[in-house]
């Protein structure tokens, strides 16, 4: 067996609008340092003793607790644990934020907080403790995923109609633009940034740009496309394919390509083998 290992699992039908994916993470290593793409935002619960800490793209160095959460990221951020490292778990939608946390995810762009401040200590120590003695790792993903049902049942659900126009929008087109999201929303364009802002962390354009690095790494490392095929599909030059696929992912294409970290490895390999099963935000990028 690796010493690291990343196992993922598709949430029931009833969570799909909500978490992403749940995810168990091992590292036996005594101390593990990688980078992380940008993403949505992620629960966490560290099951292994020991620090961790998040360096995000605006620079600031930030300490996780136990049991905490990351907010959306707007580019690659750096993690760094000391190990070894047992994590489970999983990303939390748009819809999601607004039912699980339902602040404004602008304010907690690039953060790292105590998820026991959101959700109460009792509850998510309990399930953290249920985890840690939990026999195998599906046992582990359905303790999380009741947890999740439980949080969820008592959170504002009425962002998913927004959410999902939102999301056809970034997976309908490898370049999506703004006035078809206004069109299909049938919202002003201001109204469409400030609800994007709440509820994905960051205006369009910068998710439009966010999904279009991410699928252009996929295809990098499964060999599917070309670079000048990738440059077509809306960068205007092969600096600026460069510059975006750093930005999100923290590598270069040709670092994506021929020497990726071990961590973007296991998500992109794994992610896309979910295809079918996810929405395409998901398993492709």
């Amino acid at each position: 067996m690796s010493d690291i290992q990343l196992d993922y699992a598709v949430p029931a039908a009833d969570l799909t609008e909500y978490i992403t994916l749940f995810y168990h993470f091992r590292a036996d290593v005594p101390m593990f340092e990688d980078t992380e793409r940008a993403d949505h935002a992620q629960l966490r619960f560290r099951l292994s003793p020991g620090s961790s800490d998040y360096c995000f793209p605006d620079g600031t160095l930030q300490e996780a607790t136990e049991i905490h959460v990351v907010g959306p990221t707007s580019g690659a951020m750096r993690v760094r644990c000391v190990g070894p490292v047992w994590v489970l778990g999983m990303g939390i939608t748009a819809s999601g934020w607004a039912a699980l946390i339902g602040n404004d995810a602008s304010s907690m762009l690039n953060r790292v907080i105590d998820a026991t401040g959101l959700f109460g200590g009792p509850r998510l120590r309990a399930a953290s403790a249920a985890l840690r003695v939990a026999s195998d790792i599906p046992t582990r993903f359905a303790i999380t995923e009741q947890l999740m049902r439980e949080l969820v049942s008592g959170g504002d659900r009425g962002a998913t109609a927004f959410v999902r126009q939102v999301d056809a929008w970034l997976a309908g087109s490898p370049s999506p633009e703004m006035d078809d999201l206004v069109v299909a929303t049938k919202l002003s364009r201001r109204q469409v940034e400030r609800k994007c802002k709440a509820l994905y962390g960051a205006p369009p354009k910068l998710l439009a740009r966010k999904y279009r690095a991410l699928r252009a790494a996929v295809a990098l490392v499964s060999d599917s496309e070309s670079v000048d095929d990738l440059i077509a599909r809306g960068f205007y030059d092969q600096s600026h394919l460069i510059r975006e696929v750093k930005q999100f992912t923290g590598h270069t294409p040709r670092q994506i390509k021929a020497e990726p970290s071990l961590l973007a490895q296991l998500t992109i390999s794994q992610r896309v083998a979910l295809g079918g099963q996810v929405s395409p935000l998901i398993s492709d990028t």
